[in-house]
């Protein structure tokens, strides 16, 4: 019998349940961008800068926890968006969900990035400032209520972050890479592109002398004068990175095609086009990095959300099982080899390299060609890559 899903959240922190946890997550999300998709998106477009709270989220889709483990598609969702709508009628959602699908193609051309951010010296960068900062205890209103809401909620809103980490950074006087790891610390939706990048961007390193400045005026619009009245730094410069990173080829090679019996699955891709998908394979091992096999320690609740999707993803998967990393490496070194649901630039890729290096286990790799498609757009800015959202739609059929 599978294990409760409710039971395993229980048995992996003791931390208060304020998560929305139930025994299908899968069927939860789908039902949340059905009714995403039927009615707030009508004013996702004039409505979603707006923070309302952490109890008023009805602007938003508040999705971004299964599309950044891919329990919801990028793809489907803008398949089932456009049955529904059109496209200029939905255009912005359409590009916000494209973002992520930029993000981590921009960072499979630059892996680079990726690890000079997670070889910061983190340890050496504690002063008073940063301890401030991460117990809510800066005097700026705004900031220490969002550090509480991140730590009680594992969300921000998304207009939301780009305030917190221009505080961050220009305000408090904190590097990014400091901010950047205490997000992906307790956001749910925490992704290595999507988050490792979008500091980049406030701070001004990613978009060269182009960054982000929170203001107090802005901050008092779109909450509703709920805060904006701190003072903060708004005349900062950008910040600095002599840093150049080389663009790379993206490997291409294996697609979604079937090597061996054995096949691995992480957190970051538990798709299911049916939940016969991969039933040609003796086993299915889902992999959830523990802390000490990662760059960046995640939080007790982001780590037993990951755990509850993949029991999720288990239950609906034929042959499937939740396997610890230390028992993947043992049976590396006892087989020719295993395929891989490709799990992006960040740790699981990082484990993964670990774990040939260590065993010379082969490897086969399996992308999906949405991904190898889009990220053929990933090499400059999202300018450029939001030009060919409309081709991509077409090309990939996902507007009948």
């Amino acid at each position: 019998m599978r294990n409760d899903v409710f039971s395993v959240y229980q048995e992996l922190t003791k931390d208060p349940i304020v998560l929305p946890i139930t025994e299908h997550l899968y069927k939860t999300a789908n039902e949340d961008l059905g009714r995403f998709i039927e009615g707030p998106i009508n004013s996702y477009d004039h409505l979603r800068n707006f923070d309302f709270g952490p109890d008023n989220r009805r602007n938003v889709s508040c999705l971004s926890k299964y599309i950044s483990h891919r329990v919801l598609l990028e793809y489907d969702i803008i398949a089932q968006t456009l049955a529904l709508h059109s496209h200029d009628h939905v255009e912005k959602f359409i590009q916000e969900v494209f973002w992520r699908v930029y993000w981590k193609g921009w960072l499979e051309h630059r892996p680079t990035v990726w690890n000079d951010f997670v070889s910061f010296d983190f340890d050496n960068v504690s002063n008073s400032n940063y301890q401030n900062a991460i117990k809510g205890k800066t005097g700026i209103r705004c900031f220490d209520s969002w550090v509480n809401e991140l730590r009680d909620r594992n969300y921000l809103h998304n207009h939301t972050r780009m305030w917190f980490a221009s505080i961050w950074i220009f305000t408090l006087g904190l590097p990014w890479q400091l901010g950047a790891r205490f997000f992906m610390h307790h956001l749910l939706d925490g992704d290595a592109a999507s988050n490792t990048l979008g500091w980049r961007w406030v701070a001004g390193v990613q978009t060269a002398g182009k960054h982000y400045l929170a203001r107090s005026n802005n901050i008092s619009r779109y909450t509703d004068g709920i805060f904006g009245d701190d003072k903060l730094n708004e005349e900062a410069g950008p910040c600095f990175d002599n840093i150049e990173h080389t663009t790379i080829p993206i490997d291409s090679v294996g697609g979604m095609t079937q090597k061996f019996n054995t096949l691995v699955v992480f957190d970051t891709d538990l798709h299911l086009e049916s939940e016969n998908i991969y039933a040609d394979y003796e086993n299915v091992f889902v992999i959830c990095l523990n802390n000490d096999e990662r760059s960046i320690i995640l939080s007790n609740n982001v780590l037993a959300f990951k755990r509850v999707l993949i029991t999720d993803f288990v239950a609906r998967c034929q042959n499937a099982s939740l396997c610890d990393p230390s028992n993947i490496m043992k049976i590396a070194s006892t087989i020719e080899g295993f395929d891989v649901v490709y799990p992006f630039v960040g740790d699981n890729l990082d484990y993964l390299k670990r774990l040939q290096s260590l065993t010379n286990v082969t490897l086969h790799i399996r992308k999906r060609a949405e991904d190898l498609h889009c990220w053929q757009y990933a090499k400059k800015g999202f300018f450029n890559f939001k030009k060919q959202i409309p081709s991509i739609i077409n090309t990939l059929g996902l507007q009948t």
